[in-house]
């Protein structure tokens, strides 16, 4: 029988299909839950040990970062992702009847409302993606890096949706989800030591203990603070899930338009679109920009009137030191106050480091 370092990882999925296979047999509630937390969490381990016994072939596929953010176009073969892009951005995209036009990360820019928006088409995935069929793995990979993801859909094949969904969180993805609120922190020695500030209602601390020994987390320090399920709690322990925003696009709605809107409810999509016939195109650049929680700051000069041609583009949550560090790294040393119009209570009201600005605010720094 051969020992740990000398598993195949053949065998390794062979193991997580009989322990999902398991899982799927088995009804959930709460006489389950314990055991049901349990094998997930053996999935977790198994698929972390796979992970690491693979070489990775090829060189993959990269998304270099420029503009104010950076957009991924995600779907099935044939949705009229490059459609799409060359109706949005400056991009030319091989566009072409069949599947898999798309071979590489294609990247294009969207200018809206003084922003840079890079969108990049990446190649089309299939079932099994995060497991590696077609590439899968390496356009998944690369999707990681965007700050928004926009999945597209063509309403005439709805259970692709569920499936690129399945994808998407395989690969460690969380779409439109928030870290759960956990504070965890790995020891050497102690014990589990676990507090809970909230009533948990999902796992029972035993189930979560049982979990964390399954995982090989013998020593460790855990608050909760939130009620937090089997998955979440796997999520944390593995510290590498990237949370971004995400879009639910309900392409070719020209073909059947009720149709089209009833699998858009049904799937929860955030908007019907023709990429080929250009329809929905102006609300989705809007969409884009709201996902992305862009917003514009025009910086004045004492004196002079702002310039309100060429905005700031920051995210929401910007504060005046922010506005102050992406102007100049010496500007905070030498601050004094800042004047904002807009969002203050009265015009040109002085404000410290700590002011929050809001989109189309002016801002004027003074600096000693």
């Amino acid at each position: 029988m051969p020992t740990m370092y000398q598993t195949k990882s053949s065998d390794f999925d062979g193991r997580i299909a009989e322990i999902e296979a398991e899982i799927s047999k088995t009804k959930y509630n709460k006489k389950t839950q314990h055991h049901i937390g349990l094998l997930k969490a053996r999935i977790a381990e198994l698929k972390d040990k796979a992970a690491s016994r693979q070489k990775s072939g090829g060189t993959g596929y990269t998304i270099k970062k420029s503009g104010d953010a950076t957009v991924a176009l995600l779907g099935f073969p044939s949705v009229g992702k490059s459609t799409l892009l060359n109706a949005i951005t400056n991009a030319v995209s091989k566009i072409g009847a069949y599947d898999f036009t798309t071979l590489d990360v294609i990247p294009g820019l969207l200018n809206y409302e003084n922003a840079k928006i890079q969108i990049f088409d990446v190649p089309g995935i299939v079932k099994g993606a995060a497991d590696g069929s077609g590439r899968g793995k390496e356009v998944l990979a690369a999707i990681r890096s965007a700050e928004l993801i926009m999945v597209v859909v063509d309403w005439q094949k709805p259970k692709q949706y569920k499936h690129i969904m399945q994808e998407v969180w395989d690969t460690g993805i969380r779409l439109n989800q928030q870290f759960p609120d956990v504070k965890f922190k790995k020891m050497g020695e102690g014990g589990i030591d676990l507090a809970a500030t909230c009533k948990l209602k999902k796992m029972t601390k035993a189930t979560i203990k049982e979990m964390l020994r399954e995982m090989g987390i013998m020593n460790c320090q855990m608050v909760i603070r939130e009620d937090i399920n089997d998955d979440q709690l796997i999520d944390v322990v593995k510290g590498n899930r990237m949370y971004i925003p995400g879009l639910i696009i309900i392409n070719k709605a020209d073909l059947n338009p009720e149709k089209a809107k009833a699998i858009k409810k049904k799937l929860k999509g955030d908007i019907l679109i023709s990429a080929d016939k250009k329809e929905g195109l102006d609300q989705l650049k809007e969409l884009i920009f709201k996902k992305l929680r862009l917003i514009r700051v025009y910086l004045k000069e004492q004196g002079k009137e702002a310039d309100l041609n060429e905005p700031m583009i920051m995210r929401e949550g910007t504060t005046v030191r922010t506005v102050c560090e992406k102007i100049h790294r010496n500007f905070l040393s030498k601050f004094k106050c800042a004047k904002v119009w807009g969002s203050s209570k009265f015009p040109g009201q002085i404000y410290g480091l700590d002011k929050e600005i809001k989109d189309k605010d002016v801002v004027e720094v003074h600096l000693d």
